[in-house]
């Protein structure tokens, strides 16, 4: 996921763009998951996220404490591992995808959450596509949050950024402030020459396609990208935990995904 920290010195591209929002008209709602399920999430759409050897799936686990259901919501929570002796892990987390059930392209999606902080909490929203590898298929992380930061980061992720290592022609990603003692809506509308980027309607970032020589610039169109939510713990980004501020939790309220008009192929089931 992210490589690399940002400076606050994008804020400065937030002042330009505050107050900008989305201006496509007649959007479409085809896909929305509500969470209110009583005991579980819906498996149609979701499966739990399996463990990897990367820093952000490297503590995922499908221990149920790591998932509930509470009052509409979705809740991931990031925990202490006092409870899998056969487990070696540290830290377990939870985590959520549309992998092989769900697929968006071309449209908005929309996610509005409430995230808790702690030191060394890292939750995070973000699309992969379906049928790509990384880096050369493109990664959009539509939201990514460190400890307790009243900050959330937006960030592409190619070929082009990674391989190449050009982050800022055009500029790689942005920042928005959020609110963290409420839920926030975390969004971004994907688009055959740009990706555009909001918090709670306010205009974040955009990232455009350009001509360039180069290989694997926007690789983000005429694909299936599917949707990943989880909490994190640690890493080389956000740093160590502090085992007392745990457990951590994230709550998700919904997601939506719109289409605009004229869109073919965007939601894939």
């Amino acid at each position: 996921m992210k490589q690399g920290l940002f400076t606050l010195g994008l804020s400065v591209a937030l002042s330009i763009m505050a107050g900008c929002r989305s201006q496509q008209e007649g959007w479409k709602l085809v896909w929305e998951e509500n969470f209110d399920q009583e005991d579980h999430f819906d498996e149609a759409s979701w499966s739990k996220i399996p463990r990897g050897k990367s820093d952000w799936n490297n503590y995922m686990s499908d221990f149920d404490s790591c998932y509930t259901m509470r009052d509409g919501n979705l809740v991931l929570r990031g925990l202490v591992n006092y409870s899998l002796p056969a487990d070696t892990a540290p830290f377990i987390t939870g985590g959520v995808y549309t992998k092989g059930k769900v697929g968006f392209s071309d449209g908005r999606l929309d996610i509005r959450a409430k995230l808790y902080g702690a030191t060394g909490a890292w939750p995070a929203f973000w699309l992969l596509p379906e049928n790509e590898g990384w880096p050369n298929g493109g990664e959009i992380d539509i939201m990514e949050r460190l400890n307790n930061d009243t900050i959330a980061y937006q960030t592409v992720h190619s070929a082009y950024t990674y391989t190449l290592g050009i982050k800022d022609n055009p500029k790689q990603g942005g920042i928005g402030f959020i609110n963290r003692d409420d839920y926030n809506v975390y969004s971004v509308e994907m688009y055959q020459d740009s990706l555009v980027f909001f918090i709670n309607e306010t205009r974040t970032f955009a990232y455009p396609r350009i001509e360039t020589d180069k290989e694997g610039q926007f690789p983000f169109t005429d694909k299936k990208f599917y949707l990943l939510l989880d909490m994190q713990l640690g890493g080389s980004w956000v740093g160590a935990v502090d085992s007392s501020d745990l457990p951590v939790e994230m709550e998700i309220d919904w997601v939506r995904f719109w289409v605009f008009p004229g869109c073919g192929k965007c939601l894939f089931r």
